[in-house]
């Protein structure tokens, strides 16, 4: 598995209160997370760092421990499923202790989107508006829901998808990571069929930078490149790419893409 990732302030925020991690454990799970944090020039940063890093720290003590298998059992599914719950909480205890501690900080949080590869399955972690698409034979899929007001609305049959695009209160999410004691996330299971000769698999994690300003199919004609990939530098080119169409839309918000392929 190959995965690199690149953020970018974009053209209106006077700071990047993204973050991101890509990382490879010896037993051959690979971890890929994206953070965008919120409450102030200070809190938002400091919440998405914290996060971010908190929730790999926690995963990589899972991953020593778990050891290597060559195929998973249900059970093995049922424990990695658990370890990222336990990882989300780490997260979100570590922000909202830190904004108990400094009062100035009070209500920062984060949005959290996580993906697990290991023995060819793809364990994905959300919580907030940051998204994972798959993308596989030329066709995209959101693999996360959103937590966001906009979405609600949607899901009640209130409002029609493209008016959720349009609307000024696409950026109201209804979770994030260290605004309360407790949180809870989706976890999200997605089987991959790796056969010899079939097309590879590309991730796109990224932060509502991007979608606010890309569409879909456009990020899906971007990240297809990501199969010709030999290298994680490669990958960052097509990081690079996602985000220069951001701010070619705006880049009304700090922009981060991370790109993997299996």
């Amino acid at each position: 598995m190959l995965c690199c990732g690149r953020t970018d302030i974009g053209k209106r925020r006077r700071f990047n209160q993204d973050s991101f991690i890509c990382e490879s454990f010896d037993n051959g799970m690979t971890l890929c997370v994206v953070c965008d944090g919120m409450g102030g020039a200070a809190g938002g940063g400091l919440a998405s760092g914290l996060a971010c890093g908190n929730f790999a720290d926690s995963v990589a003590d899972f991953a020593e421990s778990f050891g290597k298998r060559e195929s998973l059992s249900r059970s093995d599914e049922r424990a990695i499923k658990q370890a990222l719950t336990d990882a989300c909480d780490a997260a979100n205890r570590a922000v909202y202790r830190r904004a108990e501690e400094q009062p100035e900080l009070r209500g920062m949080g984060t949005t959290l989107v996580a993906t697990l590869h290991f023995c060819g399955v793809l364990f994905t972690l959300n919580v907030g508006d940051s998204r994972m698409y798959l993308i596989h034979s030329g066709k995209i899929n959101q693999i996360t829901h959103d937590h966001s007001y906009v979405q609600y609305l949607v899901d009640q049959g209130k409002m029609t998808p493209e008016a959720a695009r349009r609307s000024l209160n696409k950026n109201i999410i209804t979770r994030a990571v260290g605004t309360e004691a407790s949180v809870e996330p989706d976890i999200f299971v997605t089987r991959l069929k790796i056969q010899k000769d079939s097309p590879e698999y590309i991730g796109v994690l990224c932060s509502d930078g991007l979608t606010n300003h890309v569409s879909p199919e456009d990020i899906c004609s971007a990240a297809e490149k990501a199969s010709e990939a030999t290298c994680d530098r490669a990958l960052g080119h097509i990081c690079e790419e996602l985000i220069e169409l951001a701010n070619e839309g705006g880049g009304a918000d700090n922009i981060t893409a991370v790109v993997f392929t299996v």
